[in-house]
């Protein structure tokens, strides 16, 4: 609880801080002379940005309007900063996009898709090469490891290894190791790479850049632990957006990298840079898994509480879910 009101505060001093640098305001309702697109710097600002820029001088040529990045190094910030009005538009990976669809007045407009037409990845647990560190071995805790989980409001670095991995057998990383502590995933990836921490979770999206940006350090990890297919990140915006500039935006990002000639091909070639096979249409309903998680995660909790009253409400609350979520499937045409 103390970790997670420390994140809400430090995520709330970004966007004063924000605030304060900009000149703008959020013009809700109208057509603003420019647009802030959040960006979660889950590596450094600095190999990230060179990433970011072309897509989205291509979004500001497209759109009219201009676009300028915000990068911030926690989930938090994201959310506060749209539910601010600070930002308009961002990347959000799946967890912080439901909070920002709850609490930040957001909208789903498309979802990523990686190189390969996937639109999912998986969370991992790392561990250095040659270490010995088993899977077996660290859910036997005992207070043997240093461990590293992501921020907070993080799908794959905390949310996915708890809901799959952690709570299902009843384990709680603060009792299991000797040391916990929350880090980007690249924080993370360096610390088991250079022997800092023992175990971290991580994702395959971030192994896939280390070994592009870090082939070194990546090389001295292991994964000893993947999880299910969880959802790609997702573009959204501010619910309050002059419709006609949502819908720019909306197709601005499905149709880019599409089609044949010499601007399609350099659009894919930015989208490769950012290790993604372009974006599909979505809405919010692309995050029931993240709901089902959570969900899960709410019952295993009310079940080690013995109270039966938030067992039966949990479980219904749970069941509700998993119903919704096969009726959604038997809708769907096979393809």
């Amino acid at each position: 609880m103390i970790r997670r009101r420390l994140s809400a505060a430090l995520g709330l001093m970004a966007v004063l801080s924000l605030a304060a640098c900009s000149q703008k305001p959020s013009t809700a309702g109208g057509t603003p002379k420019e647009l802030t697109f959040s960006i979660l710097s889950a590596e450094n600002q600095q190999s990230m940005g060179p990433l970011w820029q072309p897509l989205l001088d291509d979004m500001s040529a497209q759109i009219g309007v201009k676009v300028k990045p915000y990068f911030a190094t926690n989930y938090t910030s994201l959310i506060e900063a749209m539910r601010f009005g600070q930002v308009q538009v961002g990347w959000f990976s799946a967890d912080p996009a439901l909070e920002a669809v709850r609490r930040a007045d957001a909208e789903v407009l498309g979802r990523v898709v990686d190189l390969g037409g996937e639109a999912t990845y998986e969370s991992v647990l790392i561990a250095r090469k040659g270490s010995g560190i088993t899977l077996d071995k660290v859910l036997a805790c005992g207070k043997r490891y240093s461990f590293g989980l992501g921020d907070v409001k993080s799908t794959s670095g905390t949310l996915a290894p708890m809901a799959y991995l952690f709570t299902p057998k009843n384990i709680d990383p603060s009792r299991c190791f000797k040391v916990v502590r929350n880090a980007s995933h690249q924080a993370n990836l360096f610390s088991v790479a250079n022997g800092v921490l023992d175990v971290a979770t991580g994702n395959t999206v971030g192994l896939l850049f280390a070994k592009r940006q870090n082939p070194q350090v990546a090389a001295k990890v292991e994964v000893i632990w993947t999880s299910p297919p969880l959802p790609e990140s997702a573009i959204l915006v501010r619910k309050d957006m002059d419709p006609a500039l949502k819908e720019k935006i909306r197709q601005f990002f499905l149709t880019y990298g599409t089609g044949t000639g010499p601007q399609a091909d350099r659009q894919r070639k930015v989208l490769v840079g950012l290790n993604y096979g372009g974006f599909r249409p979505a809405d919010e309903s692309y995050l029931d898994p993240v709901r089902e998680m959570e969900a899960a995660q709410a019952l295993a909790e009310a079940r080690r509480s013995g109270d039966k009253a938030k067992i039966a409400a949990a479980q219904q609350a749970f069941d509700r879910l998993r119903a919704a979520d096969a009726q959604k499937r038997a809708a769907q045409p096979d393809v």
